[in-house]
């Protein structure tokens, strides 16, 4: 909760320095998804603000609550059917959810698979208090023969099925994303033009700071803040319908002999990605633009030393990638957009 807290307090302090003579956007805190949550609105009155941030507040924790992977929820009910060799009708909602998170999942080449719930389980992340434990060997050897996937699940209709009853969802590494989407059309739907919502680091903006023009301004966080005095890696102007996200090796891990084990998984393996501290993508305004800020940075991540081509595939411009070694790189799209403060970082330009 402690690195949660810092990482969006990076992202406030620099999305939210005031506009000489201009007012301060409205702002409201919570903490859903295991994270902090913060909206920031502006140009409209303090009332209409509130009003607007709660209900999309209400929605995070709607969307926490249904699909919610360790806990008793509408997901945990059809991982429990899964296992058991039983098929499950689940809502219109979440049969697309699965739909689209198959088509996600596939375009990265299953790197970043919805379906591994039991791997995640394993190595101890579906806890609100992560231990230093690696898992059982043989259990583990076990589920990675096994192979789950979320390309096992099939839809007919509402009703889900699995050919593999080792296929567990967690939408952990796709759900802030949605929720980022879905808060948007909220604000809008209440006549909100100009707001600014981070999910522990996933940002969307909408309009400008201030409704005039100034852009929301957002930092990325170093992920060895340490060692930089708790500067921002980068910071950058976050447009309107832009979304950012972030996948780093520090918001959920634990370390044994020095070693540290992040909640990242490589479906090939079974074992936390490495080769990558950080992958930021900024995607630009389409379809599902807070979702694919969300769920392609993971495929990125995972693909390591071969996180270019994986971000070609991915039809992702902009990137920003810190290396095992703290070596930062970036696509060209990225590194135009970005402000560099740290006099001794070196940003390589990869075309």
């Amino acid at each position: 909760m402690r690195r949660a807290f810092r990482l969006l307090s990076l992202v406030v302090v620099a999305c939210l320095l005031a506009a000489c003579g201009r007012p301060e956007p409205w702002r409201q805190e919570s903490y859903v998804f295991g994270t902090r949550v913060e909206l920031a609105i502006a140009g409209v009155p303090e009332a209409q603000a509130r009003a607007a941030a709660d209900k999309a507040l209400r929605d995070f924790d709607v969307l926490h609550r249904t699909y919610h992977a360790w806990q008793p929820s509408e997901l945990s009910a059809l991982n429990e059917a899964i296992a058991a060799g039983r098929s499950q009708e689940v809502s219109p909602e979440f049969a697309g959810y699965i739909r689209e998170a198959q088509a996600v999942a596939a375009a990265g080449d299953h790197l970043f698979d919805p379906g591994v719930g039991r791997l995640i389980a394993l190595w101890g992340f579906h806890s609100d208090d992560i231990l230093p434990r690696l898992p059982d060997g043989p259990a583990l050897k076990a589920l990675i023969a096994q192979k789950p996937s979320v390309a096992d699940l099939k839809l007919e209709g509402n009703r889900v099925s699995s050919r593999n009853t080792a296929v567990a969802l967690d939408f952990g590494g796709y759900l802030k994303g949605v929720a980022l989407d879905r808060a948007m059309a909220l604000l809008k739907a209440d006549g909100i033009a100009n707001a600014l919502v981070n999910i522990g680091g996933n940002v969307m903006a909408l309009g400008t700071r201030d409704g005039a023009g100034t852009a929301w301004r957002i930092g990325i966080q170093h992920p060895r803040p340490q060692t930089v005095g708790g500067a921002p890696l980068a910071t950058l102007e976050l447009r309107d319908g832009e979304a950012i996200g972030t996948s780093g090796d520090y918001h959920r891990y634990f370390e044994i002999g020095g070693r540290r084990y992040c909640h990242l998984l490589d479906p090939r393996t079974g074992y936390p990605a490495e080769g990558t501290q950080a992958v930021t993508v900024l995607i630009a305004p389409s379809k599902a633009t807070g979702m694919r800020s969300d769920a392609l940075s993971k495929p990125i991540f995972i693909a390591g030393g071969e996180w270019r081509a994986m971000a070609t595939k991915l039809g992702v411009e902009a990137v920003l990638r810190v290396g095992a070694d703290g070596t930062a790189s970036a696509t060209p799209a990225m590194q135009a957009r970005l402000k560099i403060d740290l006099p001794d970082l070196k940003l390589a330009v990869v075309p």
